[in-house]
């Protein structure tokens, strides 16, 4: 378990509940397991005709909570 509670699974978890038509997502731990700097890869029909912008603050709004300890995230979002 990280220092923060986050894990990479946790945070799948909540998108995949908190985004519509997820097909693949992937969160990747950079933080040498301390749980506050994570990449996250996510293919989501929810993303279909937004643009990037919009689609990173629907992934925010996804994992809320967990973004008040997490200090550094890369988001690699996009459409099926």
């Amino acid at each position: 378990m990280s220092d923060t509670g986050i894990t990479p699974e946790r945070l799948e978890e909540k998108l995949r509940a908190g985004l519509v038509g997820v097909q693949s997502v992937k969160a990747t731990d950079l933080s040498d397991g301390c749980g506050a700097k994570f990449e996250i890869e996510i293919v989501a029909e929810d993303f279909a005709g937004k643009p990037l912008l919009q689609q990173h603050r629907l992934v925010h709004k996804a994992i809320e909570e967990e973004r008040k300890v997490i200090h550094a995230l890369t988001l690699k979002t996009k459409a099926p």
